[in-house]
């Protein structure tokens, strides 16, 4: 009878259950066989298996030695498959009871000198064995991580293959590792250091309120980028759920440092250069993107014009669904990605144009040209695009103001609890539900058709201001939507108009 023992296989940030299969067959020279869709890291366990046993003195049978991985048509990835066939090996010679391993699922790379090294996804890991009911050998590097599953799942997370051993014959006991660090959300930085601009913190609080999508264009040194950076402060803490959540992505691709886990929000800002499998997700091993890695957070691209189009108009499906899917010739990967965008961009490319620019030598063809490579699908899904003056010296003279990011903070917390009862986020709320919570009244309906006609708005431009227009009655605590909720909401959608007028201004003037 072949011992056997359980591990995982990732699809996405779920962890699927995989038997390891290990069986001593009579045979005249002795082979290591690994057998059931492994990539190159599974196939090159049994080296480091060999070298492992070698560590502690210990030599593989001389038969014929073969692990199966089942499912064998399901696609397994990852080194951490070597401890599993390592203890599925030691139970097929008798030195750990085939009884005791059955009911463990084992998780961790090998080293050569037989210690237990650390490999990423041990909180998805730790997941499924409490949902299998199975208890989990990790390694101690993530025993701390593995421990947030849940206080009844028996966890051991030796050190080396010679604990564990010693462990299961009674003479060295290894104790149940507590959960890691929860770190404290912070503070970070404070909107109060940010001089002038308050209709720019106007909308970072509307986008904060109601999970909107925001474009901020304005020339360089007007503070884009330091508004984006205090945007995860104006935001609540991760729930419980969300954090579990956030997590489990986030140990997939190998970022929890020793089990510290973080209710803040996450905020990732990818360089322009970025690739559309290190946006999206992909790669040999289809690992999360940039997206999936800012879910539940911000997602903040800098110089947005600068990315490449397509890996920008790679975000216009999970902008709407909230997920992504990296489609393989043998697997479909889904990973959630509700992220929240966050963008910069100058209003052309020299950056010297726009109010208080010295001018764009190349006049209104450069912004057009710039703006261009953003492609009109894409910004129809950014609900807020704004334009961000430059600050000028009397702006830099001004006392810091009287309200800084913990009383945006409150405001933003209230709007989200009126949101809360309705069981959707303004940004996200459908079309049904829509109609009837942000219906305007006579003017602003008004209001909102003459603009829709004379902008050409699309449908979803269309809703996406009713529902800024939902947000911004929220932060009032106003149950209906007015006519002065449409007009700001409105007014929130011509970044790249204003600032192509601007730039064509100051060329003209220069002239």
């Amino acid at each position: 009878m072949a011992a056997r023992t359980t591990s995982v296989a990732f699809d996405g940030a779920e962890a699927g259950l995989v038997d390891v299969q290990v069986q001593v067959a009579g045979g005249q020279q002795p082979i290591f066989s690994v057998v059931g869709l492994g990539d190159k890291a599974v196939t090159e366990s049994r080296e480091r298996v060999r070298a492992a046993f070698a560590a502690l003195g210990l030599s593989l049978p001389s038969k014929r030695l073969i692990v199966n991985l089942a499912p064998a048509d399901r696609p397994k990835e990852g080194a951490h498959f070597d401890l599993p066939i390592a203890v599925s090996v030691l139970a097929e010679m008798g030195i750990l009871p085939k009884d005791a391993v059955e009911g463990h699922l084992v998780f961790g790379e090998l080293g050569a000198d037989a210690r237990i090294r650390s490999a990423p996804g041990a909180l998805p890991a730790a997941v499924a064995a409490n949902a299998a009911g199975l208890s989990l050998i990790c390694p101690e590097a993530c025993g701390a991580e593995a421990a947030w599953a849940g206080g009844d799942l028996a966890i051991l997370a030796p050190a080396t293959l010679i604990q564990l051993i010693n462990h299961f014959k009674g003479t060295q006991v290894l104790a149940r590792p507590v959960p890691g660090e929860l770190l404290d959300t912070g503070t970070g930085p404070d909107l109060a250091q940010v001089r002038g601009q308050e209709a720019a913190k106007r909308a970072l609080e509307i986008a904060a309120a109601g999970h909107h999508n925001l474009l901020m264009v304005g020339p360089p040194g007007s503070g884009k980028s330091m508004m984006a950076e205090r945007l995860p402060g104006l935001l609540p803490a991760l729930a419980p759920e969300e954090l579990l959540d956030v997590s489990m992505i986030h140990s997939v691709a190998g970022l929890l440092e020793r089990g510290r886990l973080t209710r803040t929000r996450p905020f990732r800002s990818p360089h322009h250069s970025a690739s559309m499998a290190a946006m999206v997700g992909g790669g040999m091993r289809a690992r999360p993107g940039e997206a999936s890695l800012a879910h539940r957070g911000v997602l903040f691209l800098d110089e947005l014009p600068e990315f490449h189009p397509q890996v920008l108009d790679s975000l216009r499906q999970p902008l709407e669904t909230g997920s992504i899917t990296v489609a393989r010739a043998n697997a479909h990967i889904v990973y959630p990605a509700r992220f929240q965008l966050v963008a910069a961009m100058n209003p052309c490319r020299c950056g010297g144009g726009g109010d208080g620019g010295t001018g764009c030598r190349r006049g209104p063809r450069c912004a057009r040209d710039y703006q261009a490579r953003i492609s009109g699908p894409m910004l129809d899904r950014i609900d807020l695009q704004i334009h961000v003056p430059a600050v000028t010296p009397a702006d830099l003279a001004l006392p810091p103001p009287a309200e800084g990011t913990a009383e945006a903070a409150r405001r933003v917390a209230r709007a989200r609890e009126i949101q809360a009862a309705r069981g959707y986020l303004n940004a996200h709320l459908p079309t049904d539900i829509l109609d009837h919570v942000a219906t305007p009244d006579r003017p602003g309906e008004a209001l909102l058709n003459e603009a829709a006609t004379a902008h050409n708005l699309t449908a979803r431009s269309y809703h996406r201001v009713l529902r800024v227009a939902r947000t911004i009655a929220d932060l009032e605590g106003q149950e209906g939507v007015r006519r002065i909720h449409i007009a700001e909401a409105l007014s929130c959608r011509r970044g790249l108009f204003e600032a192509t007028q601007m730039s064509a201004g100051v060329a003209l003037a220069a002239q």
